[in-house]
């Protein structure tokens, strides 16, 4: 009985480390796929942390499959499972021997990591060889699938780190692989990392700014190259900002396009813009036009055209005096999203310019349609324009041409980027209509252009 008993016992216990051995890997380990899930792979990533040995280091290459929802939503999930699977399968076969673990994180989310490894290239080696695994079609349900893969490596050594920094590091280094064209691999960059923490905080920051009205506008003389005289002012972004100081656009006005504050911040400038308008308007006998930039989300704001209304209407700044410039590629989409908008603003009677002129579709058919007045030539052809002996022909040829172009439509010709009296006297016999750049004046306060409008009747911008 005694030995029946101890032989029960053995059984019950070896049952018992049975199911949890079961239970235990079915907690650690994917279901579809079978290898180590988020969990095991954190646990493994905590003992690397424990008690490491000296200079040791590690690496993980964050493996993310491009385009799989498009797979999932044309051919349906039991396809995009059974891709996931083989997929899988070829990475977890490149771990074999080589003692790396391969992990699915979720979704269509891989990670491999490497402890003790010698330096960033073995990551690089590892990250090369899933990319080129993944490369090959996949067969499934008769369908010959091509996926490609984006790969974050993060190699370091394990002192001065901690598993939160590690996979914080792969995460930015993916999306920087994402966002640079996928199919490809990236390894992580310090000073990348610490640029993108910066635009991450002036992101967060940015609309309790708004609400201090700490973004306001400096104007750019736009001037008449016959006369000289000031024709306009463009309207240009700046962010007072507390502890940085004077912020150029090119510092936020992206993270405002991708954040969506773009439409608020955009109307507030505009709101500025017009106001000051109209007290230019009360002091000088010849008020300048004030062109303001529009963004591509602003442009395809169902709302653009009853705030400009309402702008104009609180302002009283007639709608001649303002000028909106609208980007080449957002007017000429071949959708057409834009198009009803830019006709209800020119409707309003405000001046529309297509900016950066000959750097975006260049759709002239479309061109024709469109109810603008203005087209407003990108700088990078006007910095060819040197003294005769250094002159670029081809720039010269092609600024002839936009020019001609825009008057055989109709349209005043401004012409942007010009830093010298060559290029100013050269777009003058060109025939090009309105100038603008550092050589007339850099972007200045608005004081600075009312006293400009004040000065003496025979002020000329650009002459000594």
């Amino acid at each position: 009985m005694r030995r029946a008993t101890l032989v029960a016992r053995e059984r019950a216990i070896q049952d018992l480390q049975a199911s949890e051995a079961r239970f235990r890997h079915q907690a650690t380990h994917d279901a579809l796929t079978g290898l180590p899930n988020r969990t095991l792979f954190a646990e493994r990533l905590a003992q690397v942390f424990t008690d490491p040995a000296p200079r040791a280091r590690l690496g993980v290459c964050l493996v993310d499959l491009d385009g799989f929802k498009t797979i999932n939503d044309s051919f349906g999930h039991h396809v995009g499972d059974e891709l996931l699977v083989t997929a899988a399968g070829r990475l977890a076969d490149l771990a074999d021997g080589s003692g790396h673990l391969v992990a699915r994180l979720g979704g269509d989310e891989f990670v491999i990591l490497a402890a003790g490894t010698g330096s960033v290239e073995d990551m690089v080696a590892v990250a090369d060889r899933a990319l080129g695994a993944l490369r090959h079609p996949i067969q499934v349900d008769g369908h010959q699938l091509r996926v490609s893969a984006s790969v974050g490596i993060v190699e370091r050594a394990v002192a001065g780190t901690t598993a939160a920094d590690l996979m914080r590091a792969a995460d930015i280094t993916l999306y920087r692989a994402k966002t640079n064209g996928r199919a490809r691999r990236e390894l992580f960059d310090a000073a990348h990392n610490t640029r993108e923490i910066a635009r991450y905080q002036l992101s967060a920051a940015m609309p309790a700014a708004l609400d201090r009205d700490e973004f306001i506008l400096h104007f750019q003389p736009l001037v008449d190259l016959a006369s000289g005289a000031m024709y306009g002012v463009e309207a240009l972004a700046r962010w007072r900002h507390p502890a940085l100081g004077l912020l150029a656009p090119a510092h936020f006005i992206d993270l405002a396009e991708d954040s969506g504050l773009i439409i608020p911040l955009g109307r507030r400038l505009l709101e500025q813009a017009a106001d000051q308008a109209v007290r230019w308007q009360e002091l000088a006998s010849v008020p300048p036009l004030v062109s303001v930039n529009l963004s591509v989300r602003q442009i395809r704001h169902p709302d653009l055209a009853p705030d400009v209304t309402r702008i104009l209407d609180r302002s009283g700044l007639p709608p001649r005096r303002l000028q909106l410039e609208i980007t080449e590629t957002a007017a000429m989409s071949p959708d057409g999203a834009a198009l009803s908008t830019v006709h209800a603003l020119a409707d309003l009677g405000v001046r529309l310019s297509i900016d950066d002129f000959g750097t975006g579709y260049s759709n002239l058919s479309y061109l024709r349609a469109l109810p603008v007045h203005d087209l407003k030539i990108a700088g990078d052809f006007v910095r060819g324009l040197r003294p005769a002996a250094g002159a670029d022909r081809t720039d010269e040829a092609i600024l002839t041409t936009m020019i001609s172009l825009g008057h055989t439509l109709g349209l005043t010709v401004t012409a942007e980027g010009i830093e010298t009296a060559e290029q100013a006297d050269r777009l003058r016999c060109l025939g090009c209509d309105i100038g603008q750049g550092w050589y007339f004046g850099r972007p200045r306060p608005p004081r600075q252009i009312t006293e400009l409008l004040l000065g003496p009747p025979a002020l000329r911008l650009g002459t000594p």
